[in-house]
Parts: structure tokens; sequence; C-alpha cells
């Protein structure tokens, strides 16, 4: 979405910008790489939230206050305030409570820039054909599922991510906070395996045993087909869905999709997650890093690359009259962002090993049916304690 704004940008400020485009899964390896070097050939990287405390730890990235408190760069008028809190506290900050939440000693590293949240996503012909109302509860939701699952012929319930590793331990972690569950407590012990834990995987197995089939190997991309395909009555994720939905080159259901919250179940909790943009510490132009980045999440580019079919940052843009005009669907994402939670998963540099190596690897037994939720998740504790160990979470 920035791509096209970028030679408008060196018409307003002489800054030429060369945008290095490659794989997501190859962003990672690439940064690292150049971020290492004395000298590295990126002025600004894009970075996915998880990447957040591994960059800062290794010292890959400036902090970006000594920017904004430079009057000579900082716009006045760029409101952080503006941001969407559930955004700015996820994709943005490192240091504080938990090494990436807000509070004392957390301060900015990146600045959000196609940042994400969750939605509930229903056909409304198949709820009014059952008499069932959009969703407000788990206990709804499942019931709403079985429904559609013995009285709609060849749909599941709710489409699902469920391949195993990282897209399987997703779909586990949507459930996990809205049961009041946690990977880890304040002692960074892990408390998946408690009670609420479970729950939230036997709720993920149910959703899989009525939902469409195939979920066992869905990564994102092909559960978002399911619902756009008309497999799947129900859809709850990324925000993303709004785009594909309404194309009718994708989707067979464009005129028939509402939205909603996510689900409560003891609370009401929703994903974050997304990129953010920031500065390498080994840069060359560094300022003029901050001036782009600064420029592409002002609010005006939010609103442009929002009513593109991009993902808004800022409040502004999710309240704009014109926005909402084209795009209904933003009534309930305001809704869906107060909810949106900072914390629904650690962000840690050893998330990635227990993501997909260990919880990954778990849920998938449950959903497969392989292991019950509560032997697969309490086989797994000791080897995520003895990562957190390794890394030295518990010296005294």
């Amino acid at each position: 979405m920035a791509q096209p704004l970028l030679a408008e940008f060196t018409r307003e400020t002489g800054i030429r910008v060369e945008l290095d485009r490659m794989q997501f899964l190859r962003m990672h390896d690439k940064q690292v790489l150049e971020m290492a070097k004395p000298q590295g050939d990126y002025d600004a990287i894009s970075y996915v939230v998880m990447w957040k405390t591994e960059y800062v730890a290794k010292r890959f990235i400036e902090p970006l206050e000594p920017f904004f408190g430079n009057a000579a760069l900082a716009d006045p008028n760029w409101d952080r305030d503006d941001f969407v809190p559930g955004f700015w506290e996820n994709i943005s900050l490192v240091g504080g409570p938990r090494g990436y939440l807000p509070g004392p000693g957390a301060q900015p590293y990146g600045v959000p820039f196609g940042a994400e949240t969750g939605v509930l996503g229903f056909r409304r012909d198949v709820l009014e054909r059952h008499n069932l109302q959009p969703p407000e509860t788990y206990d709804q939701l499942l019931h709403a599922c079985r429904v559609v699952k013995e009285r709609e012929r060849g749909m599941g319930g709710l489409t699902s991510r469920g391949q195993s590793g990282h897209h399987a331990n997703a779909a586990f972690l949507l459930h996990l906070t809205p049961h009041g569950g946690a990977i880890f407590d304040d002692a960074w012990r892990p408390v998946f395996a408690e009670p609420a834990g479970v729950r939230a995987a036997e709720v993920l197995k149910e959703i899989v045993d009525t939902g469409p089939p195939g979920i066992p190997a869905f990564g994102f991309g092909e559960m978002m087909n399911a619902f756009l395909q008309g497999q799947a009555a129900f859809y709850l994720d990324s925000i993303s869905v709004f785009g594909p939905v309404r194309d009718a080159r994708q989707s067979r259901v464009a005129d028939r999709v509402g939205y909603a919250i996510h689900p409560r179940a003891v609370r009401h909790s929703a994903q974050t997650g997304g990129f953010g943009l920031a500065i390498p510490r080994n840069a060359r132009q560094k300022e003029a890093a901050f001036v782009l980045i600064q420029w592409l999440t002002s609010k005006a580019q939010d609103k442009r690359i929002a009513m593109a079919g991009g993902v808004p940052n800022r409040w502004s843009t999710v309240r704009d009259p014109e926005a909402r005009t084209r795009f209904p669907e933003y009534a309930v994402l305001e809704k869906a962002l107060e909810i949106a939670n900072p914390d629904w998963r650690p962000i840690i540099p050893e998330w990635g090993e227990i993501n997909e190596q260990v919880l990954g690897v778990a849920v998938s037994e449950i959903i497969t049916g392989r292991k019950p939720p509560r032997q697969a998740l309490e086989e797994v504790v000791p080897r995520v304690r003895a990562i957190m160990e390794r890394a030295g979470y518990y010296r005294a």
C-alpha cells in the first residue's frame, strides 16, 4: 500500500526512496543479516510485531523518542494519541512490564503500519435461515456452529487455522485470553495447561469438529478461503478479511456477510498484531528514515491507505465519515479495537521456538484427535519451562 505514495513523498521532501520488496518469510533473516553489519543497506525496515523485542535486545533498532524530541524533524500535527492504543502498545513499545507492555521503562522503537485485530464474520443469510443471532458469547457461537453443521449441507460452522506449528497455535491463542487464560503468569511460569487453557483447547477442538473439512491442514489463506467460498458460516480472525470479502474475484459471499466483535467467554479479548516501521542502528540516513516513517503514518496517509483498502491504524481514520460511508464495517471495527489486547500472546524472543516447535505441535495433536487437550498441553509444559530457564527468566 505504501509504494504508490512514495513518489509524492519525494516531491514533498526531496528525499528519494528505494524499496526492497521480498517474501514475508525471508524478511526476518534478511533484516538480521543486514542489521548485524557495521553499516547496513536499510535506513528503515518493516518488522513483524513478534520481532520487536529480539531486535531491541540485539540493539538492532533505534529508540524513537530522540527523533520525536527533535523539533527540526518532528511534525507537531502527527498526534501520537490518535493511534489505536492496542496497536501502539502492541507494536511500538519495548522495555516496560514483561518487556513489551506499556508502563515504567517502555518506549517506542517503531510505529504501527499495517496493524491488525480480530473480528467475527458471519453469513447473515445462514443465521436468518436458522433463526440465529450473531453470537455475542462463546456458548452462542458453539451452538450456532453445531446447528450449521447439522442443517447446512456442505457447510461447516467456523473456519479456523489448524496447520501444525504457528497456525495451529494462533487458533488456540484466539480463544485463550477470552477464556481468562495466558501462556505465562507474571513470574514466567507456564500456565497454558491450567483450566482456562484446557477449556480454550476444548473449544478449539469443537470448532474443528463442527467446521469445514480440512482445518488440520489450513494455514491463514486456506482458512479465509473456506469462508469466502461459502464452506463456513463463520470467520474469526484478522480484519484483513474485509477486502477479500468485498472482492468478487475472490469471494462468493460479498453481499451476505455481517461482522461482530470477538465473542465473550469470561471476558472480551481480541488479538493484536501486524507490522511496524523502525530505524536500524546501522542505518546511514536515520533522519531521512524518520521523516519517511512519520509521513507514511500521518493522519493523511493513514486515511489514504485505508481508502485504498488497507488497514487503518488511527482512530481518526476509523471514525472518518467518508471512510465509514465506503466501509460500513468500520462501525464494528471501532468496537473491536476497544477490546484489542496487546498481551494476547507473549512478545519475547523465545516465543518463536515455543510457538512453532512446542505449543504449535501440541495444539495440532489436539485438533487432529491424537491427544486430549489436557494431556497434550501438560506434556509440553516442561519443555516450555526448559526454554525459559535456558534463556535466564528464572534467575534469582
